[in-house]
């Protein structure tokens, strides 16, 4: 998982103000927080906080989640290798983990890279990544963008769409 200030280095922060309820804090304070990785053109926003750090905090957190199911890195489809953060959350051929959680978006980034590079193979998939097939949709099935580009890439292979 990239750590945030190197994640950061190549996105754009903006903060402003937002409107609706929460009080003098939310409508005259820059409370509102855009984070925008500039190589990608992907963003992540948050306003419902009134504090500007926890705007920014739920900001980052959304981008990871969306550069997570759009973007890929090139693995190899059989002899690609857990990463450590992967190795240390599964738990037998399980792999547990809330979606609201920091460890989730590097892990679904994980699951996304391994499902593309074998065509959209998600038991080939979940066999490279040592968990059953059920927990890797499990694992995906909670991202809803995610789990429509799997769907769209296995209709495109000829395959059955995951329920």
């Amino acid at each position: 998982m990239l750590e945030e200030a190197d994640l950061l280095k190549d996105c754009e922060v903006e903060f402003g103000r937002a409107t609706g309820p929460g009080g003098q804090n939310r409508n005259r304070r820059d409370t509102a927080t855009t984070v925008t990785h500039v190589p990608t053109g992907v963003v992540g926003a948050a306003t419902e906080r009134r504090s500007q750090a926890q705007n920014r905090s739920r900001a980052i957190f959304r981008l990871r989640l969306k550069l997570a199911s759009t973007v890929r890195s090139k693995t190899h489809h059989e002899r690609h290798r857990p990463s450590e953060l992967w190795v240390r959350r599964r738990q037998g051929r399980s792999m547990s983990v809330n979606p609201m959680h920091a460890d989730y978006p590097a892990l679904l980034a994980e699951a996304m890279d391994v499902i593309v590079a074998r065509r959209y193979d998600v038991a080939g998939a979940a066999g490279v990544l040592d968990i059953s097939m059920s927990q890797l949709a499990k694992l995906i099935r909670h991202n809803k963008k995610a789990f429509a580009v799997v769907n769209r890439g296995r209709e495109d292979q000829g395959l059955p769409r995951l329920k």
